[in-house]
């Protein structure tokens, strides 16, 4: 398990993808940021530079440690250069209208089940 305290103000490189009711990919994108903030209500970056925060699940085991090097966004073609981990999400069944909110503060309100 990562130490808590070892991923505040570590770079954070996150890719979401949505998927329709029937699996058929409609948005791809990626943030990063720092980790500000890491709780039992969710991992919290610094979403690229600006003020606005973004979540994900505290899941640990969704976030990997990565080489050093240049990583280009797919949805904007920026480059990341060295970020710490990444993190991969999926959501199914998601619809064009939460795009928006998904793509400006990820998670937020995230309910374990």
């Amino acid at each position: 398990m990562k130490e808590i305290n070892n991923l505040i103000n570590k770079i954070l490189l996150v890719g979401i993808a949505i998927l329709d009711e029937h699996d058929q990919l409609i948005e791809q994108f990626q943030v990063y940021g720092p980790i500000i903030r890491v709780n039992a209500e969710g991992i919290v970056i610094r979403r690229n530079g600006t003020d606005t925060e973004f979540s994900i699940p505290p899941d640990f085991d969704h976030i990997t440690e990565v080489e050093p090097g240049e990583y280009r966004l797919r949805s904007t073609g920026e480059i990341v250069e060295d970020p710490d981990y990444v993190s991969s999400w999926t959501v199914i069944g998601g619809s064009r209208e939460r795009i928006e909110h998904y793509s400006l503060y990820g998670f937020g309100g995230y309910e374990k089940g």
